[in-house]
C-alpha cells in the first residue's frame, strides 16, 4: 500500500504540460507572478493564505529536428531544445539567460547550427549520468523559479497514422504531413514517467495541457504510461489552452472541441474540465498573413463542448505581435485563477485532507 503524506503548505500548485514555444510562454507568464526574493504570490488579488506559487512544468520529448535531433543522434541524450526554452523561461535573469542560452552558433566545425543551452544541458548529462538529474542541477544554477521534468527519461520517438492511412514516423515529418493526422503514438509504447511528475500531478491545484502544437507537443505526453491516469485520478482542475490558430500539417480545420476530443481519444477516455478560449478578435492583417498558409482562427463551437461536458473559459488571451501567440501574462493569469478555485474546491470536500501517494 502506498504510504500517504498530507499537504501542509497553503502553495498554489500548477502543473503545466506540454512542449514547444506554448509552454515556454506560459511559464514565462508564470514566473512574474512568483517574488523572487521570497517566492510569494506577487499580485493584487493574492489572499493572505496563499504564500507561494509552486510550478512544475512537464515537456515533451519527442523532437528530432534541427540542435536536439543532431544532439539526440551523437550523444543518446534526451532533446534539449523544450527543455531548454522552458529553463530561460523560469530563470532568474531572463533577458542575460536568453541570449546566453539560446545563442546559435553561426558558424563552426559539428558546433554550426547549435544552441549554447542544448550543448550546456548535453555536457550536464554526462556529467550526472542522466538527463532528469542534468535538468535538476541546471535549474538550481539558474536559480529557477519552478520544476521541470522530461515526460519521459526513455528516448522515444513519436509516429503518426494520417487520414489517408499513411504512418509518418518522426516528430519532424509529422508537423510536416498535409494529411489530416488520425491519432499518434509513442515508440517504444509506454515508456515509464518520472515519479516526480505523477506527484506533481496529484498535488496539483491546477493542470493545464498547452498552449502548443496539439499532436506533437501536447499529446505525447498523454501517451507516456501513467500520466493520462494520474491527471485523471487528480483533484486538480483539469484545463486546456486552446489554440489560436489552426496549424498546418496538425490541425487544420479543428474547431475546438476537436482538440478536446484528440485529447480524450489518446487520454483514453474524459479528461479535462474545462476548456480556455480566446475572445480578443485576430486583426484583419493578421488574419490574411495566415490565410496564405490555409490557416484560419479556431472556431469555439460552444454547443458541442458544453455536450461533451466541458467548461468553456473565455477571455483575452492574444498577445500584441506580428504573429497569433498567446500572452505570457494573460495566460498565466488564467491558470492562478484556476488554481485558486482548485484550491478552494478541494479543501471545500468535506474537510478531507489533501494526500499524496509516495510510494509503493
Amino acid at each position: 500500500m502506498p504510504t500517504r503524506n498530507i499537504r501542509k503548505d497553503p502553495a498554489l500548485r500548477v502543473v503545466a504540460i506540454g512542449g514547444g514555444t506554448g509552454l515556454s510562454t506560459l511559464l514565462q507568464g508564470l514566473k512574474r507572478y512568483v517574488d523572487p526574493e521570497r517566492r510569494q504570490l506577487n499580485f493584487p488579488e493574492a489572499e493572505p493564505n496563499e504564500h507561494s506559487l509552486d510550478i512544475t512544468a512537464v515537456v515533451t520529448v519527442t523532437d528530432d529536428g534541427g540542435s536536439s535531433g543532431r544532439l539526440r543522434r551523437d550523444f543518446a541524450v534526451l532533446p534539449p531544445g523544450d527543455i531548454r526554452n522552458c529553463m530561460v523561461a523560469l530563470s532568474e535573469d531572463e533577458a542575460l539567460l536568453s541570449r546566453l542560452f539560446q545563442y546559435r552558433f553561426a558558424a563552426g566545425r559539428g558546433l554550426k547550427g547549435h544552441s549554447f543551452g542544448n550543448l550546456f544541458l548535453t555536457a550536464m548529462t554526462q556529467l550526472t549520468g542522466d538527463f532528469a538529474s542534468a535538468v535538476k542541477v541546471s535549474m538550481e544554477i539558474l536559480a529557477g523559479a519552478g520544476r521541470i521534468y522530461p515526460s519521459t527519461a526513455e528516448n522515444v520517438a513519436l509516429a503518426a497514422r494520417l487520414e489517408d492511412g499513411t504512418v509518418v514516423s518522426g516528430e519532424t515529418r509529422i508537423s510536416k504531413s498535409r494529411s489530416r493526422i488520425q491519432s499518434v503514438v509513442l515508440r517504444p509504447r509506454k515508456p515509464r514517467p518520472l515519479p516526480e511528475t505523477l506527484e506533481a500531478i496529484a498535488e496539483a491545484d491546477v493542470i493545464t495541457l498547452g498552449p502548443g502544437s496539439l499532436f506533437t507537443s501536447v499529446l505525447p505526453n498523454l501517451l507516456v504510461d501513467g500520466i493520462a491516469e494520474a491527471i485523471r485520478a487528480s483533484r486538480a482542475i483539469k484545463a486546456y489552452f486552446c489554440n489560436l490558430m489552426w496549424q498546418p500539417g496538425e490541425t487544420i480545420q479543428f474547431k475546438a472541441s476537436d482538440h478536446v476530443a484528440a485529447i480524450h481519444k489518446h487520454a483514453r477516455g474524459q479528461l479535462l474540465d474545462a476548456i480556455i478560449v480566446n475572445t480578443q478578435p485576430i486583426g484583419e492583417a493578421l488574419r490574411e498573413r495566415y490565410a496564405s498558409q490555409k490557416a484560419l482562427p479556431v472556431e469555439v463551437d460552444l454547443d458541442r463542448l458544453q455536450s461533451m461536458g466541458i467548461r468553456v473559459i473565455e477571455g483575452n488571451l492574444l498577445a500584441q505581435e506580428q504573429k497569433a501567440r498567446h500572452d505570457p501574462q494573460l495566460t498565466a493569469a488564467m491558470a492562478v485563477r484556476l488554481a485558486r478555485e482548485g484550491a478552494r474546491q478541494k479543501a471545500s470536500q468535506a474537510g478531507r485532507p489533501h494526500v499524496i501517494a509516495t510510494g509503493t
